[in-house]
């Protein structure tokens, strides 16, 4: 079935990192959506997110919804050749890799800059996007 990724769709870091997915997901498991478009706003709503603690990237899977350093974990896992063995992270306790991860995220506007409105796919990969 394959599982969502909501992403940022103005953060340029989150941006890159989707297509770093996209290039490492050969098989397509990821479909995207940005958390500020209609369908991400949807799965917010029907997954209870209070996106004041949660904007830069959820995923989607099974019809249950994991945050933070979680999501992340979750996509590595599925991701081609060694960047799968990141998910072994998922061993440390949830509240350390949760702080490490918001402390980037809070960061990522001021290290890597945004943009005026969602990133636009190219036509190779916009069949990944709802």
């Amino acid at each position: 079935m394959g599982a969502i990724v909501l992403f940022d769709g103005i953060c340029n870091f989150c941006n890159a990192s989707v297509n770093f997915v996209i290039e490492h997901d050969k098989a397509g498991y990821f479909k995207f959506t940005p958390l500020q478009s209609e369908i991400g706003e949807q799965l917010i709503a029907k997954h209870g997110i209070i996106t004041a603690d949660t904007d830069s990237v959820i995923v989607v899977e099974n019809d249950r919804a994991y945050t933070h350093s979680s999501a992340a974990l979750r996509i590595a896992r599925r991701l081609d050749g060694l960047w799968s063995r990141a998910y072994a992270f998922i061993v440390l306790p949830k509240p350390i890799r949760d702080l490490a991860y918001k402390l980037f995220a809070k960061n990522r506007y001021r290290l890597f800059g945004r943009q005026d409105a969602c990133m636009m796919p190219t036509p190779e990969v916009r069949a990944r996007f709802l």
